[in-house]
């Protein structure tokens, strides 16, 4: 990784922001970019060899969703997913279940179905500890419920929900399911046919593919309206020319994801993870987002922690630890430089004043001791110096 402020090597901890792409990925997508660049809807030898890629792709998908090739749709990735689940099903007059702690690609798409699209939608709240309670779903049915919309993985705390739970209320109801899995992708196994969705999304930045490339689980029979028109491409669920090398980065991307959720890769991010967590929480004035009443974590993918520094304007603290060498992040990516708190954790119950001093860390499955030992070694003197001096201690913000 390349250096820091002092010259020592970087530690990167916002893998939910974004990962790197591995070697594998980058070769396999090479020839793609300069060698074999037809277009996959050309007849012509040159077509019919990207085409023959992109459905290779398709079929490593569809072992990692546990599901028929037929039913991948490629994309740009999870906000494309996300917003093509919502707007490709909701008409006026229909009802969504949502929750508030979700990304803002379902939340914003939820604002405009449900503002000038005459769309009624419930936001559930979580329980503090973060978790969504399928009763909470259930309790929110109405006849006219048409879509449930869930994240399987929250992107700032990594909380996981009890999404199969909630895939028998919706198939009880009537209702079509929707999961945000961006965050879960590649960190734990997907089995479409046993969580009961109808439409699930992920992006491939996030599992060490491309940028800009993802894909959508659409169960077969689902009546999703396409978001993009113009072709028959993506057997008309999406049209536009396929983006080749970047499916292909992102089979190869799936391929080695469903190995390391085989060969005790995450085991091990697990336990790196809860030595930085129970390192960073015996600081004084910390404490865990993503805890339950007895103060013990929740379950959450392997590779996340988010912790409360009281007396800290997060912010800050993502810039000093930036200086030391350290990348973290104050909540999502999409959300960079908003001077509002993280609303996930203002819905788990926290004051704007402490979500405002909470950093997300989010180890990549690459990551080591020497991260770890790294990040312990300075967050103490960071925190330290910024409390000595932020208006925070002084009860100046709210």
């Amino acid at each position: 990784m390349p250096p820091g402020a002092s010259g020592a090597a970087r530690v990167y901890m916002d893998a939910n922001a974004t990962t790197p792409l591995l070697p594998q990925v980058v070769e396999a997508m090479r020839p793609f970019w300069t060698e074999s660049f037809g277009n996959a809807s050309s007849i012509h030898l040159d077509g019919q060899r990207a085409r023959t890629a992109v459905d290779q792709a398709r079929e490593i998908l569809a072992e990692l969703f546990h599901c028929h090739e037929a039913e991948v749709v490629f994309n740009s990735g999870g906000t494309e997913g996300d917003n093509t689940a919502l707007f490709g099903l909701l008409r006026p007059g229909d009802h969504l279940i949502t929750t508030s702690i979700e990304h803002s690609a379902v939340l914003q798409a939820a604002r405009r179905v449900g503002g000038g699209g005459g769309v009624g939608v419930t936001y559930v709240d979580p329980e503090p500890s973060g978790l969504i309670h399928p009763e909470a779903i259930r309790a929110a049915l109405r006849p006219e419920t048409r879509l449930i919309s869930v994240m399987l993985a929250n992107n700032e705390t990594g909380v996981l929900q009890p999404v199969e739970a909630i895939g028998k209320i919706a198939a009880e109801a009537g209702a079509f399911f929707h999961i945000d899995a961006v965050q879960a992708a590649g960190k734990i196994p997907l089995d479409v046919r046993r969580i009961g969705c109808h439409l699930l999304s992920i992006s491939a930045h996030k599992m060490h593919g491309p940028k800009g490339v993802g894909a959508m689980f659409v169960r077969r029979g689902t009546p999703l309206e396409p978001l993009l028109v113009g072709g028959s491409h993506e057997r008309r669920r999406r049209a536009g020319t396929e983006n080749v090398p970047g499916i292909v980065g992102l089979g190869k991307a799936a391929e080695v994801a469903m190995t390391s959720l085989e060969d005790g890769t995450w085991d091990r991010v697990a336990a790196l993870r809860n030595r930085l967590e129970t390192g960073l929480v015996t600081m004084s004035g910390t404490g865990l987002n993503g805890a339950g009443s007895d103060g013990k974590p929740v379950t959450r993918v392997a590779n996340t922690t988010n912790i409360w520094f009281d007396h800290v304007e997060g912010e800050a603290l993502v810039i000093a630890l930036d200086l030391k060498g350290v990348a973290v992040s104050g909540g999502s990516a999409c959300h960079s430089g908003a001077t509002e708190p993280s609303h996930v954790l203002l819905a788990m119950g926290l004051d704007k004043t402490r979500a405002r001093a909470s950093l997300r860390f989010s180890l990549l499955k690459t990551a080591s001791e020497a991260d770890v030992d790294h990040v312990l070694r300075v967050t103490p003197e960071a925190v330290e110096k910024l409390r000595a001096v932020s208006p925070v201690a002084a009860g100046t913000l709210g």
